[in-house]
């Protein structure tokens, strides 16, 4: 099959591209630099200098594939539009990637009780109602002629293909910690993220490719911590003695900015992967707590 992925210098659409191309795929990536095209074509993987504003790029590289995933952003209605414009009557597979925040709950560090499967109804945050308009109108494709499956990850750690930064919020609270000495979080850190390894990731991507009905969402998750049980391990693995500390949200805001402090790091997004669970999906990697102590943010933190 051919394959074009978006973002696939990126930490989802890297780990996707690297994974496909090593099973036997031809798949093309859309990369914004020479310096990151070498990098993907080190893993087999064919580059297309470009970005998402381009939309005649992007049309040509859709219609020469049989499968599309989209991994590059999730709120970006103009390359979403330039894709599904050139894939509308054609049959083929486009892969959307989304994230949970979408039924995220800004909560300034506070729990919840509320979980959500794909069958749950939700208000989306003012922040996440685009998203979830994109969305929408992506699996609308269902009913002109092309198979459209969104794809939600929550809260994903482990080592990418090493083309750039992995993860979101694991190695900013790790920075946090060695620029303080001690692991901090926003709030109490009672708040609560899903999470999914980013093996275990790939492979629903593999999955989804494979047998996802058109219009199918799922989301993506093996477990769920707390952001202040995150910051007890950070705080073992670096060595740090005491608990974390608990971050006004004027100093999160600061150190994160207001998006990412109020809608990633002091939020709950508590999801369960009922559907993809039931196409089969068997996540097998290791606990987020267990890859912060012992796998690779405790190796790539050794020696510096």
């Amino acid at each position: 099959m051919k394959v074009f992925c978006t973002g696939a210098s990126g930490y989802i659409g890297g780990s996707v591209a690297a994974r496909l191309a090593a099973a036997g795929q031809q798949v093309t990536g859309l990369v914004r630099s020479a310096d990151k095209a070498e990098a993907v074509r080190a893993r087999g993987v064919q580059p297309l200098l470009g970005t998402l504003d381009d939309a005649g790029i992007l049309s040509q590289a859709a219609r020469a594939a049989d499968i599309i995933v989209n991994a590059a952003s999730a709120d970006h209605r103009g390359a979403v539009d330039s894709l599904l414009g050139a894939l509308e009557g054609s049959g083929k597979t486009f892969i959307h990637t989304s994230g949970s925040s979408v039924v995220g709950t800004r909560a300034r560090g506070r729990h919840s009780d509320a979980v959500f499967d794909e069958d749950t109804p939700f208000t989306p945050s003012p922040a996440r109602v685009a998203r979830v308009a994109l969305n929408e109108f992506i699996l609308s494709y269902r009913d002109k002629g092309c198979r459209p499956v969104i794809i939600c990850p929550s809260l994903i750690y482990g080592r990418g293909p090493g083309f750039g930064p992995d993860s979101v919020q694991i190695p900013l609270l790790i920075s946090l910690a060695k620029k303080r000495g001690n692991a901090a979080h926003a709030g109490p850190g009672a708040n609560v993220w899903s999470n999914v390894h980013i093996d275990d990731l790939v492979t629903l991507y593999a999955l989804a490719i494979e047998k996802a009905p058109a219009g199918a969402f799922y989301f993506a998750e093996n477990g769920e911590n707390s952001m202040r049980e995150a910051c007890e391990a950070i705080n073992r693995m670096l060595g740090f003695s005491g608990p974390p500390a608990a971050m006004p949200m004027a100093e999160a805001v600061a150190e994160w900015g207001e998006g990412t402090a109020e809608e990633t790091m002091a939020s709950n997004s508590r999801v369960r992967a009922k559907r993809a669970r039931r196409m089969g999906w068997k996540p097998n990697a290791g606990g987020l707590i267990e890859e912060i102590e012992q796998g690779c943010y405790r190796e790539q933190t050794c020696g510096s």
